[in-house]
């Protein structure tokens, strides 16, 4: 019988690419699942096993289950724009709980029962407290949060009562790129903080930052940035913790995130520093539904998985920079 792999869906998108070539670089096995074509530079998508599949077309995604054999899998496939999902929520019950729910039952189906989740902190909303630990209660302000919130519960019922082991993992803010700039972000509108002020930069236009009134040090809003190299590398943990497993039932919740918390002003000032480039600054009126901090406590992860964190923010935003470069640049 053929060796057993890992079945990683959305395994094109920006954590999704970047836990591939991870999982690739540790000598797994993979099945790249992804409603989209592969981008010109995603070339490890044609060394790999690739479906090109919808979660929400039951029968392909059924084909891909008889067609492999599975041993765990790595959900990404997602829509992850709060503000689009305010406005098109629709889109994303579908698209994110449905495509949860009808993965969950194929795998069922197939008896495949191990699955480690993306899940996000935009779970928590506004929290209030200092470093935000997986007690905290759920309370997501937009209707993504609410998508992925839902859909941690469905896949915690598969564990209670259909015998799955998995873990949700929720992150934090996701930034930098491979450092062999494999792989980077690619959004189409950006609307992650790093890549749009390195847009500002090379396009010489003002970045705008929404808000300079808040309760911080410098009113500007705080986050925990966390390299999307530390992300993939807790995703292959969390793999290796199911396979291990010998029990069923088992479900975890854990965040990932450094535990250490940068302004909005001081990213800015980073990138400065790091690209040799001034950044132009505009403060216009905050956003709906910024909070002033959201910090992770990542104590669970280092304790049950042995993660932690290898990237600081120097290394982040020059790994950024070096993908916009070759990426949008070129």
């Amino acid at each position: 019988m053929s060796k057993s792999k890992i079945l990683v869906t959305g395994g094109l998108g920006y954590i999704g690419s970047q836990t591939v070539l991870s999982l690739l670089d540790s000598g797994f096995e993979v099945v790249i699942l992804d409603k989209n074509q592969p981008k010109e530079y995603q070339n490890f998508a044609y060394i790999v096993d690739f479906e090109r599949v919808d979660l929400l077309n039951i029968g392909d995604l059924e084909r891909v289950f008889k067609k492999y054999k599975i041993e765990v899998v790595i959900h990404f496939a997602a829509f992850i724009e709060v503000g689009e999902s305010q406005l098109k929520p629709e889109k994303y019950y579908k698209n994110n709980v449905v495509g949860t729910l009808n993965l969950l039952t194929i795998m069922h189906r197939y008896k495949v029962n191990k699955i480690v989740f993306s899940s996000t902190a935009a779970v928590y909303g506004f929290s209030g407290v200092e470093l935000i630990d997986e007690n905290q209660p759920r309370n997501p302000i937009s209707v993504y949060g609410r998508t992925k919130s839902i859909s941690e519960d469905i896949i915690n019922d598969f564990c209670k009562i259909h015998g799955f082991s998995a873990f949700s993992l929720r992150y934090f803010n996701a930034c930098g790129a491979d450092p062999q700039t494999r792989t980077g972000e690619d959004h189409n509108p950006e609307t992650h903080l790093i890549p749009c002020i390195l847009n500002a930069i090379a396009n010489n236009v003002t970045f705008k930052i929404f808000g300079n009134n808040y309760n911080t040090p410098d009113g500007t809003c705080i986050r925990d940035y966390i390299h999307t190299t530390d992300l993939a590398s807790a995703h292959i943990l969390a793999t290796k913790y199911l396979m291990d497993l010998t029990t069923s039932g088992f479900y975890e919740v854990v965040n990932l995130g450094t535990g250490q918390g940068f302004s909005v002003s001081q990213i800015v000032q980073s990138v400065e520093q790091v690209t040799g480039c001034k950044v132009l600054v505009e403060f216009v009126d905050r956003r709906p539904g910024d909070s002033d901090r959201l910090v992770a406590s990542n104590q669970k992860a280092k304790k049950i998985l042995n993660w932690e964190p290898q990237s600081n923010l120097y290394q982040i935003i020059k790994t950024a920079w070096e993908w916009y470069q070759k990426i949008k640049l070129k």
